[in-house]
């Protein structure tokens, strides 16, 4: 007889669906207030942590699909949210950085994470964050065991 695996109590599976629904609810409020798809969050985000970046140090960063990456940079730059200039020693390499609207706008939207954010984790304690952001640190340490060196979370996500 095969073991009795219950989806609703798989780890993997239910921090994908989690994953998926914070996404979604999140990305509902972004399109809406913002006009922005999960993509050019992540591209946001990531330029709002630093700037300038290469596509490819995004891609590596979000452990998001290249091809994703560069539709959801054309749709910033094409809106002037993002500037592009070539990168200073190599000419083939370009480097992304908010224009003036795109800080602006990345303000707003952060923000509004923030604040969805904290209504969020509203409904744990104090102790609960803490242990949350504790416990997730613990299985990030521990599943990076598992994953070998040669493969990049990029190549396996989306």
């Amino acid at each position: 007889m095969p073991p009795d695996l219950q989806l609703n109590r798989f780890l993997p599976y239910r921090l994908n669906i989690l994953s998926k629904k914070v996404s979604l609810a999140l990305a509902t409020r972004y399109q809406e207030r913002f006009g922005l798809s999960i993509p050019e969050w992540r591209v946001f985000a990531t330029l709002g942590q630093e700037q300038p970046l290469s596509s490819n140090d995004i891609v590596e960063r979000t452990a998001m699909d290249k091809a994703k990456v560069s539709r959801a940079v054309n749709r910033l730059v094409a809106a002037g949210l993002l500037d592009r200039q070539a990168h200073p020693r190599d000419q083939r390499l370009l480097r992304l950085s908010f224009s003036p609207r795109g800080r602006d706008l990345y303000a707003q939207v952060a923000r509004e994470a923030l604040a969805w954010e904290g209504q969020l984790l509203s409904v744990l304690t104090d102790t609960e964050r803490a242990q949350l952001w504790a416990l997730m640190e613990k299985l990030e340490r521990r599943v990076a065991e598992e994953i070998p060196a040669s493969v990049s979370l990029s190549d396996s996500l989306d």
